[in-house]
């Protein structure tokens, strides 16, 4: 069956809109568009019918079975004109199969995607019904938004299990902090992601795990399904202070260098200063990280530990004890050291994150959260198009300092 896309005759327009005088006669309730609607749906119904029984309505069976009509059934579906009851035409055999409303389905292509929509933006259920009953008058029950969100788990699955790159030059891992009920309780879980940037310097979220605790054995295991989807090798793993994970990655990846993230170990230190000193020691702080080599930052180090240890000891302490996770810092010339600086850019990703999840007191249970998370990733790496700042000469760098961890091209 043919349909030609030929532009409707301006005759015919006139003859719709002959009664129209407001708004409502076009797009309310039983307004033109949604009588248009149902009329041209039964229509093409109806021409669907015709072909699979091989005849016109009311002309002679011509098929070899002797199949014909047997009248009609009820449908109501919902989408952006709220409801639509629609009549399917039925045919006596039962093997009636329409393309344009396929059996059992009730809502139109499209309005789950829009319940999708809300639902990754953080709306709550109850939000979502209120939604799409003040924009489209339709009732959508909470069965139905949990059906249509749960349906998404297996994809999330295949998401989180897909093959990954052989190496990812750089990988931030990081953590957002969410209520979550759990054996009748509400606790505070940590969701963790690890976002890696591939070879092209494009950022991709390598996957996403929930942990009561985190510790040396949670990170092993996180690192090792990293190994098992394929990922051979990482250069430098940024990370936030996150115990237990520099000795996991240097378990599987032994030659992969864990550089701590100096944005926030500035930021703590800053915790222990007066508004009044604040700009005073961050420029102190900044000597000792914008030093040329690790011996001259050392050097600066010690400045700023006879010049504030006795006001601020927990500063230069807190340095000290990090000290081994800060120095691959100044193994790399500028170019790299500007990616790896800073996990901000998975921090980006955690403040989107923690947007959706502001208007929710708890979810009610680990996959709730999941499925929201990926919902929202989703939206966030559709506007990741371009490769990170700095990354032609980043990876120039890469490829001569690690000439034989390089893949062959």
């Amino acid at each position: 069956m043919t349909v030609e896309n030929k532009a409707l005759p301006p005759e015919l327009i006139d003859r719709l809109l002959a009664n129209y005088k407001k708004p409502e006669d076009l797009i309310g309730e039983d307004g033109l568009l949604k009588q248009l609607t149902k009329a041209l749906v039964e229509r093409a119904l109806q021409a669907e019918m015709a072909e699979h029984l091989g005849h016109g309505k009311h002309e002679p069976v011509e098929n070899a079975t002797g199949n014909a009509r047997n009248g009609k059934s009820q449908k109501t579906l919902k989408g952006d004109f709220g409801k639509l009851p629609i009549e399917i035409p039925r045919d006596r055999h039962g093997a009636f199969e329409p393309q344009l409303i396929p059996k059992h389905q009730t809502r139109w292509t499209g309005f789950d995607d829009k319940i999708l929509s809300l639902y990754a933006r953080g709306m709550t259920v109850r939000e979502i019904q209120a939604h799409l009953e003040e924009m489209y008058g339709t009732e959508v029950s909470p069965t139905l938004i949990s059906t249509v969100t749960d349906a998404v788990m297996e994809e999330v699955k295949a998401w989180q299990a897909r093959p990954l790159d052989a190496l990812y030059p750089i990988v931030y891992l990081d953590c957002i902090h969410v209520k979550v009920r759990d054996a009748g309780a509400v606790r505070v879980k940590a969701a963790y992601l690890a976002l890696g940037i591939n070879l092209a310097g494009e950022k991709e979220l390598l996957g996403i795990w929930i942990a009561q605790t985190e510790g040396a054995k949670f990170w092993l295991q996180v690192v090792t399904e990293l190994k098992n989807r394929g990922v051979q090798d990482i250069f430098i793993a940024c990370v936030d202070g996150l115990k237990g994970f520099p000795e996991a990655i240097e378990t599987v990846y032994p030659k992969t260098a864990v550089q701590l993230c100096i944005v926030h170990l500035v930021r703590h230190s800053l915790n222990y200063v007066s508004w009044k000193q604040r700009h005073q020691v961050a420029a102190d702080l900044k000597r000792i990280y914008q030093s040329a080599t690790a011996e001259e930052a050392e050097a600066r180090l010690a400045e700023f530990e006879t010049k504030w240890n006795s006001s601020h000891p927990p500063i230069a302490q807190s340095w000290r004890r990090n000290w081994p996770r800060i120095i691959p810092f100044f193994d790399y010339p500028p170019e790299i050291r500007k990616v790896i600086y800073t996990t901000n850019a998975i921090e980006s990703v955690n403040m989107s994150l923690r947007k959706v999840t502001k208007n929710r007191g708890s979810f009610p249970s680990d996959e709730a959260l999941l499925k929201l998370f990926y919902l929202a990733l989703r939206n966030i790496s559709q506007k990741w198009t371009m490769p990170i700042r700095d990354w032609k000469a980043a990876l120039n760098r890469f490829t001569i300092q690690f000439e034989e961890r390089m893949p062959q091209r």
